[in-house]
């Protein structure tokens, strides 16, 4: 089996297209990159928004829980 590029120059130089070429590559590493710190940017601020509604409903129970004890107290006296 014969290498498709005789040196690291030629393969550089992509048989003349390296601009084309490298810029191909640029461009979809640049989508790549992009892509994955929007998935990482959103997956972050939908963990952030689970940690504050389950906050926000522990605070609604225990206010429940606090509501019922004050009511059965006021029932009892």
């Amino acid at each position: 089996m014969t290498p498709a590029f005789s040196s690291v120059a030629a393969f550089l130089a992509m048989g003349g297209y390296a601009f084309y070429v490298w810029l191909a590559v640029a461009a979809t590493l640049l989508i790549f990159g992009v892509l994955t710190l929007h998935t990482w940017w959103q997956r972050r601020t939908l963990f952030r928004e689970l940690s504050r509604q389950q906050a926000r409903e522990r605070r609604i129970a225990a206010a429940r829980r606090r509501a019922e004890a004050e009511g059965a107290d006021a029932n009892a006296s």
